[in-house]
């Protein structure tokens, strides 16, 4: 099947529903090139001045005068375009299944890895956890899993979330919001939990990139419908009538999903890094203040 030209239009818009993306045929999708016309899906689209361009009319420099290395490719958030635009989710996967398994070989590190505000290992022990200056806790379980079920769950929701995001994000934007969102989750468990509970607070970060999905995908005009179900089934397993659910780290995450998102995709152009990064900034400082907070109360 011939492929258009870069630069050439489109057809139209089919009668009976959005088209498929040009590169990616199965993805539905409203949005079009401003240049070519062609359907573009959130992993192809390019921020332009005016609308969104497809990675073709970038890399050929269409219509902009200039050659094709006069602009790099970027993303709906301002990221430069990947070649591999789930390289960040791929490494995070990885990361998570080596302490996975580290953790099989041997138990004994989850009392080095979990989340713990103060408490004694045993009889007699000192006191152990983010308040005796043990800060690392707050990122090592951010990646810790102790049940098969738990990692394949999490890990499922890594990868269709987290690729989607990744490419329209950047990788560093992506990196940071994943971060972050794991964090304020680690610091709302350790402010309303009590000192003594040990908490996995790997959740917190997959419900931060739930929560910006709600933001782009609102951003982008889709049906929210499906997303506010996976949302609503997500906050039905976290307030179970059963407990076991690191509660806390579900609702940080996803309120530093949200707010951070709205950060990203909703930037001016003109500011668009300071808005962006300055988000990231007031977030991670709120964690700061929280978790200060909390070890000044404990100590």
């Amino acid at each position: 099947m011939d492929q258009q030209p870069p630069g050439a239009p489109g057809p139209p818009p089919p009668v009976g529903g959005p088209a498929g993306c040009y590169r990616h045929p199965d993805r539905e999708t409203a949005i079009r090139c401003t240049r070519c016309n062609r359907p573009i899906c959130p992993d192809c689209m390019v921020s332009a001045s005016v609308g969104f361009q497809c990675p073709d009319c970038v890399r050929q420099g269409s219509g902009t005068g200039h050659g094709a290395s006069a602009a790099r490719p970027r993303t709906l958030a301002g990221g430069p375009v990947a070649a591999d635009p789930r390289l960040i989710t791929k490494i995070l996967l990885g990361v998570n299944v080596a302490v996975f398994v580290a953790v099989l070989a041997n138990g004994a590190l989850v009392d080095d890895l979990v989340l713990l505000g103060r408490a004694n290992f045993y009889y007699g022990g000192p006191p152990e956890g983010i308040a005796e200056g043990q800060w690392y806790r707050l990122v090592t379980s951010m990646f810790l899993h102790q049940e098969v079920w738990h990692i394949a769950f999490n890990m499922l929701g890594l990868w269709w979330l987290g690729g989607p995001l990744e490419a329209v994000l950047g990788r560093v934007r992506y990196l940071a919001l994943y971060l972050l969102s794991g964090l304020a989750g680690g610091a709302l468990t350790y402010w309303l939990a009590a000192p003594n509970q040990p908490s996995l607070g790997a959740s917190g970060a997959i419900f931060g990139l739930l929560g910006a999905t709600v933001v782009l995908m609102r951003r982008l005009n889709y049906d929210m419908r499906p997303v506010f179900m996976i949302l609503a089934l997500n906050l039905v397993i976290t307030f179970n009538p059963w407990g076991g659910i690191a509660w806390q780290a579900h609702v940080g995450g996803l309120v530093a999903g949200v707010l951070i998102g709205i950060g990203m995709v909703h930037a001016p152009r003109e500011r668009r890094d300071l808005v962006q990064f300055g988000t990231c900034a007031v977030t991670l400082v709120v964690v700061i203040l929280i978790v200060v907070a909390r070890t000044a109360a404990l100590t």
